[in-house]
Parts: C-alpha cells; sequence; structure tokens
C-alpha cells in the first residue's frame, strides 16, 4: 500500500511539529507549510503529491477556509480539514471536516483515515 501524504499547514511551530510528529508514527508521508502563502506554493507544484490537506483555521496570513477555497481551485477533489478550537461552529463544504482542538492521537488517526481514499 502506499503512503498517503499529508499536508499541514500550522502556523505555530511546537503545534505544527506535534501534528507530524503524529502523522509521520501513523506513517502518512507530511509536507509543513507555516502559513497559507507557503501552503499555496505547495499545492502549484503540480508534480508535488497531496492526499489530504489539513490546516488550521486560524493564519496568519489569511483564514484556512479562504485557503481550502484557493487549494480547491487548483485542486478541486483534494480533502481538506480544519483544525479548530471552535469546531463545533465551522459550516464546511462538502468534502471538507472539521477536528476540535485539543485532539487526540486516535482522534486524528481516525478522522484523517476516514477522509483519505481506501
Amino acid at each position: 500500500m502506499s503512503t498517503s501524504t499529508i499536508l499541514v499547514v500550522e502556523d505555530d511551530a511546537i503545534v505544527r511539529m506535534l501534528i507530524v510528529d503524529v502523522l509521520e508514527e501513523l506513517e502518512f508521508a507530511v509536507l509543513e507549510a507555516a502559513d497559507a502563502q507557503e501552503a499555496l506554493q505547495v499545492v502549484k507544484a503540480n508534480d508535488t503529491v497531496i492526499d489530504l490537506m489539513m490546516t488550521d483555521v486560524g493564519l496568519p496570513d489569511m483564514d484556512g477556509k479562504e485557503l481550502a477555497n484557493l487549494v480547491r481551485t487548483l485542486r478541486p477533489t483534494l480533502p481538506i480539514l480544519f483544525a479548530s478550537g471552535y469546531a463545533e461552529t465551522i459550516d464546511v463544504p462538502a468534502g471538507m471536516q472539521v477536528i476540535g482542538k485539543p485532539f487526540s492521537i486516535d482522534q486524528l488517526r481516525d478522522k484523517v483515515k476516514s477522509m483519505l481514499p481506501a
């Protein structure tokens, strides 16, 4: 089975590092971006495989939902997972889901696996 690649967009370096560590432990390949602009550069690289984008809702340069909309214009089928401390208050479009912060390793694993193609 090939490894799925997840793009993690999180401006807090420590939080990003923790998420990346967890995902790598779960045997995913991980790409990192500290903000929306960095994420868009990764997404625009056509040769880069991305199976899922996990983004914080509160990014310094733009809202995570704005980023998701831009990413969807480039990669219309990309599943997007929002991480938010206010998960229950967020409405997300089809193909996008929310995980509430703080989340456990098991919650993250289950959510990511449920969003990836089998």
